[in-house]
This record gives structure tokens, C-alpha cells and sequence, in this order.
């Protein structure tokens, strides 16, 4: 069983072979236009959530609808396991990407309940390299505003974002880290990641 420095280090390694592999892959169709159309449309729905009203747990699942539908899911779990999205079977991989789905959706289902009473507004798109970066700013009450970015690619076949970035922290490169130290206090045992998932956020 590797040590938990060789485990970071694949992990490390095996993410930053996949984060280049999105990074080079040659762009379809996308272009500025596209990758505005389908931030509006996150936006939009984000926006109609945090005014809804609604208890948490209702603004959790549709936080984890939004994110299934407008969210590259695949390349974003399989980017925070790294190296260890190679050596697990199959069901494996889909066990974990559902559980990371919910997981997500409730840890930022969370984090986007406090913008009860703002808004969050698209401001600019360019491209950079083979995905587009869509720049918004969210308005809440008592704060001063800040950024949120999403990036945005195609290379699933669909315009979907990566990676969203709230107050230059990156979801993916944060949950990369999480994960990693989740799958490390298991020892590397895939199956307790997914049921540790489960609970967690």
C-alpha cells in the first residue's frame, strides 16, 4: 500500500496529467457567445434559487440539478481523485462521481444560502486557450461584492464549466486537496471515500 506521500504524489501528479489534457484539447465550436449564453443560464438559475425562499434542503437539491446539468461532473471528480481514478474499477468511478455530485451540491448548496437577498450578475467572457473564462460578481447584503468565474469547455461533447472559482478560490483545486486527504485517512480504500462522501458537505 503506498505511503501517504507517494499517494500525494500520484494524486498530484495524475490531476495535473488530466487538468493538461483539458487544457490542450483542441476547442470544437466554442466561442465567446456560447460560453456567455450557458453562464447566464447558471446564473439565472442560481439567482432564482436564492430567492425561492425555500428551506436549505430543498435549495441543496436544486443546487445539485443545477450542477448536474450545467457542471462537467466527470472531469471534475475524476480530476480530484488523480492517479487513483486509474487504478479503480469502473463502478468504482461512478459510485464516487454520484456521491461527489450530492457532495458538492450540499457543501456549496450551503456556501450559496448565504446569498440569500443578492444577486449574482455576468460581466465579461474571453478565451483562454481551449475553454473560456465567464466573469460574474454576486451582490450581498452587508458585503462588498466579489468575483465568482466559471470556466467553461466543450470537450464532453456538451458546453459545460469546470471549475468554479469563488474569491479566487478554485472548486476544483480545493475539493483536489480535500479528497486527497480524505482518501489518505482511509488508506487509499476507494469504497470508504464514496461512504465518507455520502455524509459529507
Amino acid at each position: 500500500m503506498p505511503s501517504n506521500l507517494t499517494r500525494r504524489h500520484l494524486l498530484t501528479t495524475g490531476a495535473a496529467t488530466i487538468v493538461l489534457s483539458l487544457l490542450t484539447a483542441p476547442a470544437l465550436a466554442m466561442n465567446d457567445a456560447r460560453a456567455r449564453t450557458l453562464i447566464d443560464e447558471v446564473v439565472s438559475d442560481i439567482n432564482r434559487v436564492i430567492a425561492s425562499g425555500q428551506p436549505l434542503s430543498g435549495m441543496i437539491s436544486d443546487f445539485e440539478r443545477i450542477f448536474s446539468r450545467y457542471a462537467d461532473v466527470s472531469i471534475i471528480a475524476r480530476s480530484t481523485l488523480g492517479a487513483d481514478a486509474n487504478r479503480i474499477s469502473a463502478a468504482q468511478l461512478r459510485a464516487f462521481t454520484d456521491a461527489f455530485r450530492g457532495y458538492i451540491a450540499r457543501k456549496y448548496g450551503k456556501r450559496f444560502n448565504e446569498f440569500v437577498g443578492g444577486r449574482i450578475e455576468v460581466n465579461t467572457v474571453r478565451q483562454v486557450k481551449s475553454w473560456h473564462e465567464v466573469k460574474s460578481t454576486a451582490y450581498l447584503r452587508g458585503q462588498s461584492p466579489f468575483e465568482v468565474s466559471f470556466l467553461v469547455s466543450d470537450r464532453s461533447g456538451k458546453d459545460l464549466f469546470f471549475d468554479m472559482i469563488i474569491e479566487g478560490i478554485s472548486l476544483r483545486l480545493s475539493e483536489r486537496t480535500e479528497i486527497g486527504a480524505m482518501l489518505d485517512r482511509r488508506n487509499g480504500d476507494i469504497n470508504a471515500l464514496i461512504e465518507d462522501l455520502k455524509r459529507a458537505g
